[in-house]
């Protein structure tokens, strides 16, 4: 009797498809995931396996497990009745180029009874199948460490050479191509006639105001930018965090920094390693390091509430000439004398410092008489900020370039307009398609936001926006009168818009100030916003607002 072996298969096992590739670019424009995706069904074809289930994952590094859709597959093979038996990739490298994330997943798969196999590199459960894996992990990392740290070479000498490496630039900036090697194009980063009137409009809103305060926080230009329509590059209002990073950003003055910190941790780079890529300045150097200063100044954690709301008048302005301390006030025995003392030497004894003391009405009318006699003198301000005015002429030059190139946008979006309109009437295109009707309307805004940026252009050369000889005659006489009476609090204000600190010696007093701050004053006619306590840790004691 002939008895007939049958063929033994393998049991019909559900697949999950797991395909990635590194870069966006390559998911964009290489053919290795569709590659992926044959070899992989072709395998299952071979196999008699069911492809239950399919993860994409198009430009993600395999150094980092926190991927979407690897997780995602994670999550559904490790919650218990997972739709699928098998993860299928195309190398170990395509699931991690970590040795131990590898490791640490595949244990993980199999605890709930899921395989991992790679088509390229077919190996079993055996002892030295597992090494052999661990090795094929081993060389995986090694060659993605030795691959970025030439990529990283190769960007950082892109930048040395003054090109931009390919991320989203700075808001107000664009990329141009600058030069062709080969089959690349090097681009460098390029003034947006339109984004930058709007980085200079945030500038002046940071060191002038809008014209009905002086100059504004943080928070408030925040509010001030939503409130008047103003939108990010994508179309989102703008935010605290994000506008304090943009200010700060000094590509804004021309020095572009690359390689500031870790692209994987986001740590901060010892300076030594950062690369200064020179790019064309929207913002004045003087007028970026006022914005950074007001920004310093303006941080709770400097001023203590005293130097604001307190009753003397030098008070967070005297300093001891001999340990740049503080000077605060003491008082003689029954209370009728009234001094300005060294801190340190009060509260810490002759060792910290010698100390010295100036009765606080003599040291008052010395300061806001001197700076009446020897600096509030229309001459004097005027030869103090005559580089200023230099400057400001200076800038004439490229008020008339900024001119041209946003009249030369808007004129562009109506000629983009006018020929869609002349299609339409013409019966070239139909005006009911939403696509020109998208078109139609994203012209219209551009031509509108560059129509606003012209206007605020021109604004600028008006008289009323310059530094005249009038507007420094006026602001002597305001700053003249208000240093000279009123309360207490309002005069220290104005002597703290005006200078940074009064220096007591044995034998002479020192004011110290400087002249970018005259500048916004005298814009102002001696205005000064006003002044809000800061340092102050409860402004919420039921912890029911600002947590």
């Amino acid at each position: 009797m002939n008895q007939h072996v049958l063929p033994t298969t393998e049991p019909q096992l559900r697949v999950a498809l797991y395909l990635r590739v590194s870069t966006t670019r390559q998911a964009e424009h290489d053919l290795s995931i569709p590659d992926q995706r044959r070899q992989a069904q072709s395998y299952c074809e071979g196999k008699g396996w069911e492809i239950a289930a399919e993860f994409v994952e198009p430009g993600a590094s395999g150094t980092d497990d926190r991927r979407p859709e690897l997780q995602r597959l994670l999550d559904m093979a490790t919650a218990g009745g997972a739709p699928f038996d098998v993860v299928l990739v195309h190398s170990f490298s395509r699931f991690a180029r970590d040795h131990f994330a590898l490791e640490y997943h595949v244990r993980r798969l199999r605890k709930h009874g899921i395989r991992l196999v790679s088509i390229t590199q077919d190996l079993g459960d055996d002892p030295m199948s597992v090494m052999v894996r661990q090795v094929f992990a081993l060389f995986d990392e090694y060659q993605s460490k030795e691959n970025g740290k030439h990529t990283a070479r190769a960007m950082k000498e892109n930048a040395r050479q003054g090109f931009w490496n390919g991320a989203r630039p700075p808001f107000g900036y664009t990329t141009v191509a600058a030069e062709q090697r080969g089959a690349k194009t090097k681009k460098r980063l390029a003034i947006d006639p339109v984004e930058a009137e709007t980085v200079r409009l945030i500038f002046r809103l940071f060191t002038h105001g809008d014209g009905t305060s002086g100059p504004m926080g943080v928070k408030a230009v925040a509010s001030w930018l939503n409130d008047n329509g103003y939108r990010t590059r994508l179309g989102a209002r703008w935010g605290i965090g994000p506008l304090h990073k943009m200010i700060s950003n000094t590509v804004y003055k021309g020095e572009y920094r690359f390689n500031q910190t870790s692209w994987k941790t986001k740590e901060p780079r010892p300076e030594s390693e950062h690369i200064t890529v020179p790019v064309d300045p929207i913002i004045d150097e003087p007028t970026y390091d006022r914005v950074q200063a007001n920004l310093k100044a303006r941080n709770p954690k400097r001023t203590p509430p005293r130097t604001v709301t307190g009753p003397i008048l030098l008070t967070g302005l005297a300093t001891c000439a001999s340990c740049n301390g503080g000077m605060t006030l003491r008082t003689g025995k029954s209370g009728r004398y009234r001094y300005y003392a060294c801190a340190a030497c009060a509260q810490k004894g002759k060792a910290a410092c010698k100390g010295r003391a100036i009765p606080m009405d003599k040291l008052d009318t010395l300061v806001t008489d001197r700076l009446n006699a020897d600096l509030l003198q229309p001459d004097r301000i005027h030869d103090l900020i005559s580089k200023l005015l230099e400057r400001q002429a200076a800038r004439k030059a490229d008020h008339a370039d900024r001119v041209r190139k946003l009249t030369a946008k808007r004129d562009d979006a109506q000629t983009r307009l006018n020929r869609l309109y002349e299609a339409i009437e013409n019966g070239v295109a139909d005006p009911t398609d939403e696509t020109l009707k998208t078109r139609i309307q994203t012209l219209k805004a551009d031509k509108e936001i560059a129509q606003e940026s012209l206007d605020r252009a021109l604004k600028e050369l008006q008289p009323n926006a310059r530094i005249t000889a009038d507007r420094i005659a006026a602001f002597t006489d305001t700053m003249r009168n208000n240093i000279a009476n009123g309360p207490i609090p309002f005069r220290r204000a104005y002597l703290r818009a005006m200078i940074d600190n009064v220096e007591v010696d044995d034998t002479e007093i020192r004011i110290h100030g400087r002249k970018t701050v005259l500048e916004q004053l005298v814009m102002r006619n001696g205005a000064i916003p006003d002044a809000v306590p800061s340092f102050v840790r409860k402004w919420r004691t039921r912890q029911d607002s600002n947590l």
